[in-house]
């Protein structure tokens, strides 16, 4: 296969009706290791929203048990794309995320931001850094993905297209991203995580690495110092390095799926669907009380 083949295979495809299977090419075959960065940054920009990040603070999640949160989180992704909408493992993951969500009182504007992110931050992170740029099809594919995948969660007024993601997306931020000293907790234990995932000695290097890749808003909203500009420059420019290399390497044979991912270290002995994911326990010291009129066992597919 030459490396362009498959970009012409997806092309052959209708973003309409084909979007799963475009959106399992793209993430599997042409990105694997770009979607797994930009996902993680699309949920990382979410804490800059106060009403999200003080939420996740307040669940201790992401700052008492880090690493099982983004295992789940990746993990139930992760099925859905594997196994699509109407298989069975995909309509549990479904069910286990919406369990999680349901025992939360999350806005629908904060479920829609989030599902906006997962759409518009990968667009945006693989036009700058991936080995080519994302065509027309696999935009459409993907907007069509997410917005699935928002129905069988609930969320309403989902945006039709790639464009109306993205003008919601620019929106909401503008309006929303701020200081939060939850949400900051929230960032930091999240930079610790991604640098125990390497040799100790090279957490403060990887830190720094990490936040060079952040926009202004982000940096202002975590107030976090401004990298310098050499730093900057050349944090980004390795990354783009490394997408000119991979275009210049063969095509992916086999699939690659988030489960496969070195980051994933809370199930060396397998996982089972159902058991993914984390509720509040009332009472529990750091867990919110479940919104009124919701429970574990609530679901929308």
């Amino acid at each position: 296969m030459k490396r362009f083949e498959r970009l012409e295979q997806i092309r052959l495809l209708d973003p309409e009706r084909d979007y799963l299977e475009i959106y399992r090419l793209t993430t599997t075959f042409e990105f694997p290791w770009d979607y797994t960065r930009a996902l993680e940054l699309a949920l990382y920009r979410t804490y800059a929203v106060p009403s999200i990040g003080r939420l996740l603070a307040q669940t201790a999640e992401l700052t008492g048990r880090t690493q099982k949160r983004y295992d789940d989180t990746a993990l139930l992704l992760d099925t859905v794309v594997e196994h699509g909408f109407t298989g069975d493992e995909g309509r549990i993951a479904i069910r286990r995320i919406n369990q999680m969500h349901r025992s939360y009182d999350i806005s629908n504007d904060d479920m829609r931001y989030v599902l906006c992110t997962f759409v518009v931050v990968p667009k945006r992170w693989i036009d700058a850094y991936g080995w080519r740029r994302l065509s027309r099809h696999e935009m459409a594919a993907a907007a069509m993905y997410y917005r699935t995948l928002g129905q069988h969660m609930g969320i309403k007024e989902i945006p039709d297209s790639y464009e109306e993601f993205e003008n919601f997306l620019d929106a909401y931020e503008e309006a929303n991203f701020g200081w939060d000293q939850g949400a900051r907790s929230v960032s930091d234990a999240t930079l610790d995580l991604m640098a125990s995932w390497y040799p100790s000695p090279l957490a403060p290097v990887l830190r720094k690495a990490t936040i060079a890749l952040l926009d202004e808003p982000l940096l202002r909203a975590f107030r976090y110092e401004d990298p310098d500009a050499l730093t900057r420059s050349l944090v980004r420019g390795a990354v783009r390095l490394r997408g000119r290399a991979v275009r210049l390497m063969p095509p992916r044979r086999l699939p690659h799926y988030a489960r496969q991912n070195r980051e994933i270290k809370g199930y060396p002995d397998g996982y089972e669907v159902a058991e993914l994911g984390s509720f509040p326990v009332p009472g529990v010291r750091g867990c919110p009380v479940p919104h009124k009129g919701t429970s574990a066992s609530n679901s929308v597919e």
